[in-house]
């Protein structure tokens, strides 16, 4: 199907009265109960360009409609005219190039972060001369070609992955679909540079687009605290956190993970950085680990723990506090006397506060007390945009305890 491109062919969203106010200020987003929901609207192909315009018909900007999930539009330009193509789309990622280029000497870092760069739905993590795609909503999935000659056009890359295999393209009412290569990606697990230190990753089999560069700054934070310590790194994938804490100067680091491809990858990572001699790897469920470490009253100078998601949608939100609470008791319990702590959420339906009381539960309920040393979000290349505060879906803690 052509997707339309141009505003003299392009379906009109007319807004309620009073409902554009947020748009006007900047807001990225068309709610449902804001729009005008008409007939030809609701048969509407998912991803179709469409012009916004307030109740008393003056024009707003440029939206990819999609009829299905609250979202119901994703703003594009404030321009009512503007084309929808490659050349808008290279325009985007040059900006966003040129900010990660000021602040990252070497060529490893998230280079779209979806609304915050102006590309609602569009997440592109850059690994050298390989890009990996996530295309996340209707808005960018219709128009992959268009963002796979713009991503060729500003950075020349060997090889491209488009990856149509995340949750949110559930939300978006989008099937899943098979990862796409384009150019040559190769076979063999591709090289991260992180910090000076060399990782390896899975970028087709791997979680997400196979590196967390969010946790950027959070690993060299926590690093700073390793020196001549035992550390503990639980939920460990590619040994991020552990292998910049053993880098520092760290005498031990255990990594665990219930992956054995992650934890092949994460030794084979030690060695290639020198760090075989002071770090081990054990397969094991998490919570079973942690259990049994403090059944047998183990301790460490510093323990990490960095889960996956446990809130995937609001109706997970009460048993993943809770999740969060016991994940927080257990852990604590191995820190050694005046020892570090950290944790982390990546739930973007868990807000800094609701953490922030599950971290003080957690430590109510292991008898643990102390001060935070720094609580944060993520690294500067995933930026978050000012009228869309659920973009900062990460939140962290990295404390002393007594």
């Amino acid at each position: 199907m052509r997707m339309n491109t141009s505003s003299t062919d392009r379906p009109r969203v007319r807004l309620l009265p009073k409902r554009h106010r947020r748009i006007k200020a900047g807001h990225p987003w068309l709610y449902s109960n804001e729009v005008v929901m008409t007939p030809a609207l609701k048969a509407m192909a998912a991803g179709a360009l469409v012009t916004v315009e307030n109740a008393a018909g003056e024009l707003m900007g440029t939206a990819a409609f999609n009829p299905k999930p609250l979202v119901v539009g994703r703003m594009l330009s404030q321009g009512p005219d503007d084309a929808i193509d490659a050349e808008f789309f290279r325009g985007r990622i040059v900006k966003a190039l040129a900010l990660r280029s000021r602040l990252y000497a070497e060529p490893y870092y998230r280079l779209i972060h979806a609304e915050a760069d102006g590309l609602p739905g569009l997440i592109v993590d850059r690994f050298d001369d390989i890009l990996v795609v996530q295309l996340n909503a209707a808005a960018v999935d219709a128009r992959s070609d268009a963002i796979v000659a713009a991503l060729q056009a500003a950075l020349q890359p060997k090889g491209i992955l488009l990856r149509r295999d995340t949750p949110a393209r559930i939300v978006e009412g989008l099937a899943d679909a098979e990862d796409e290569i384009v150019g040559d990606i190769g076979d063999a697990p591709i090289v991260v540079r992180e910090n000076g230190l060399t990782f390896l990753s899975d970028i087709a089999g791997g979680q997400k687009t196979g590196w967390f560069y969010d946790q950027r700054d959070n690993r060299a934070a926590v690093a700073a605290v390793a020196k001549g310590g035992r550390v503990l790194d639980v939920y460990c994938y590619l040994g991020g956190f552990g292998m910049n804490a053993a880098a520092a100067g760290a005498t031990s680091v255990t990594f665990v993970d219930r992956s054995a491809p992650a934890l092949e990858l994460a030794e084979a990572a030690a060695a290639a950085n020198g760090l075989a001699d002071r770090t081990t790897f054990e397969r094991a469920e998490a919570f079973d680990f942690l259990d049994r470490s403090v059944q047998a009253g183990a301790r460490w100078d510093v323990v990490i723990v960095d889960p996956p998601a446990f809130v995937k949608s609001r109706k997970d939100l009460g048993a993943g506090l809770r999740g969060y609470r016991k994940l927080i008791r257990l852990a604590s319990r191995l820190v050694a006397h005046d020892g570090f702590f950290f944790v982390a959420s990546c739930s973007h339906n868990v807000d800094d506060a609701a953490f922030a009381e599950q971290v003080r539960h957690g430590l109510t309920d292991a008898g643990r007390n102390g001060r935070i040393l720094r609580a944060a979000g993520a690294a500067a290349d995933h930026p978050v945009h000012p009228f869309l505060p659920e973009s900062a879906y990460l939140s962290s803690m990295l404390l002393q305890l007594d």
